[in-house]
């Protein structure tokens, strides 16, 4: 169906680009060289509009000022904020004044087509409850995981493609990222689709029962072994055998695990004979496998066995542009759970909020906060009030409720009445700009210097100093590696590499190297 995308930019080459990708999606594009004209056009084109594409930074009339008269006006046409900076203080301030979703330029002709798509949903609805678009626990395709960061959407590609083999293929990435649902998906994108998939947490096991978990067990192979048990391969026969943790698994099932991989046989415990099995095999885990292997926790010949097809999926500390669209399809989801009356939507400032978060256990925590935060609403709005938890782990932030309370950092204090709960991005006389990265900050230094001598007097070696800078900018950029290289004024490789020789870990570079 064709819908009107108005463009608003002031760089002549980006409305061409745009115009461009807005055809081919099939749409129509309407045009506006800057704030005040874009309203302008609005206006005539009274309800047309179906989605607006806004640059931030413009003359006469910029992003933020726009997004402010339609508040006024109360006009709700969804607003895409496209910006060259992606820091996270222009994403919240842009979430604040009310748009629906960001795009950091160079934009992608998918990402683009991901925004549009997702704010013409959101533009269409009338109003009332969906139903949720899946069960909990039914099957599980591409089209259920909600995304809209290219890394996410890179990450889906690889997946379509594994899933057209039985390559062996492992998923890397911390707890709670969704690695289980991307293995469910390659399984329905398969020829095994509707076949058994089994999960299996090498982790959760004791380790003297993985091995019977695994392979089974003949009535009588061992003390206590008084029935003949089946094994995870033999339920999965046919099917997929999703291992998650598997960085966890001794060494001593690590070598059945590895001839079960090379030739398609398992050794039940106290069988004669080993036994054929046809299983897709999907690994994960949230452990460098690689340095497993050298440590002589994992074997090398079962890596490289297992490592042929590797996908890591991103925190999502690393793709804020999905928690937009995952809050609000979790939102979606447990009005519906919940079976309530009304539709539940979610503030400006609360997507804010949840956007500026770095969500240490990732999708699930996310899931769980909104779980929460729906069970609990008392309206038909979710705000900054119902997510008190994250608020009060954002340094800088300030949350002030009709009372006239805040709550940050240091903890409550008397500000004047807002009127409304709000949130504040800002730093507060008693919470510094940045929190202190290294340690107490000497009397008379400011606390993003960095020292060019050490304690004794003397000038402070190079590298330490390199270290010390690359650890800061990480930090202060919040570990987006694109902005950390370009500002440092090396290359991507070049920082990789420095990281590695310095033994700084990128997700959290304030710890010292081991």
């Amino acid at each position: 169906m064709t819908s009107h995308i108005l463009v608003i930019d002031d760089d002549p080459v980006q409305r061409r680009l745009l115009t461009n990708m807005i055809e081919r999606l099939g749409h129509v594009a309407h045009l506006a060289d800057n704030g005040r004209s874009g309203l302008e056009l609005l206006e005539r084109k009274g309800g047309m509009i179906n989605v607006i594409l806004l640059d931030l930074l413009m003359p006469e009339m910029n992003g933020h000022g726009f997004l402010e008269v339609l508040a006024e006006r109360g006009i709700d046409t969804p607003v895409i904020v496209q910006t060259g900076q992606g820091g996270i203080e222009t994403v919240v301030g842009a979430m604040q004044a009310g748009a629906f979703d960001f795009l950091v330029k160079p934009v992608s002709p998918e990402r683009l087509s991901i925004a549009i798509g997702n704010a013409l949903k959101m533009a269409s609805r009338d109003g009332r409850v969906k139903t949720a678009r899946r069960p909990r626990g039914g099957a599980i395709g591409f089209d259920d995981i909600v995304s809209a960061s290219p890394a996410m959407i890179r990450v889906l590609d690889l997946a379509r493609r594994a899933a057209q083999s039985n390559i062996p293929i492992v998923l890397e990435g911390e707890s709670g990222v969704g690695k289980e649902m991307v293995a469910r998906a390659i399984q329905a994108a398969s020829d095994r689709a509707g076949k058994p998939f089994v999960t299996v947490n090498c982790g959760a096991i004791p380790h003297n029962l993985v091995e019977s978990i695994l392979f089974g067990h003949e009535k009588g192979a061992f003390t206590g072994a008084t029935e003949k048990h089946s094994g995870k391969f033999v339920d999965a026969d046919g099917g997929t055998l999703f291992l998650d943790e598997i960085g966890d698994l001794p060494l001593e099932v690590q070598v059945k695990l590895l001839r079960a991989v090379q030739q398609g046989e398992i050794e039940t415990i106290g069988a004669r004979q080993p036994q054929r099995v046809n299983v897709r095999l999907i690994s994960a885990t949230n452990k460098d496998l690689i340095n497993e292997v050298r440590e002589g926790r994992f074997r090398e010949d079962l890596y490289y066995r297992l490592n042929v097809f590797p996908i890591t999926i991103p925190a999502l500390r690393r793709r804020k542009e999905d928690i937009p669209v995952l809050v609000r399809s979790f939102v979606e989801r447990f009005t519906a759970e919940q079976r309530l009356n009304q539709p539940v939507t979610v503030s400006s400032g609360a997507m804010a909020l949840l956007t500026a978060y770095d969500w240490p256990g990732n999708i699930r925590q996310l899931e769980n906060a909104i779980f929460r935060a729906v069970v609990l609403a008392e309206g038909g709005e979710l705000g900054v009030k119902d997510f008190p938890q994250i608020a009060t782990q954002i340094p800088g932030y300030v949350v002030a409720d009709r009372s006239g309370f805040s709550w940050g950092e240091a903890g409550p204090e008397r500000r004047p009445p807002a009127g409304a709960a709000a949130i504040v991005l800002r730093s507060r006389p008693d919470i510094p700009e940045r929190s202190e990265p290294f340690g107490p900050v000497p009397e008379g230094r400011s606390e993003n210097a960095i020292a060019s001598v050490d304690e004794g007097g003397e000038v402070r070696k190079l590298a330490e100093v390199e270290e010390e800078l690359i650890r800061f900018a990480l930090k202060f950029y919040r570990g987006q590696m694109s902005q950390v290289a370009r500002k440092l004024g090396i290359g991507r490789s070049t920082l990789y590499r420095k990281l590695k020789d310095y033994g700084i870990d990128p997700d959290n570079p304030l710890r010292e190297a081991a």
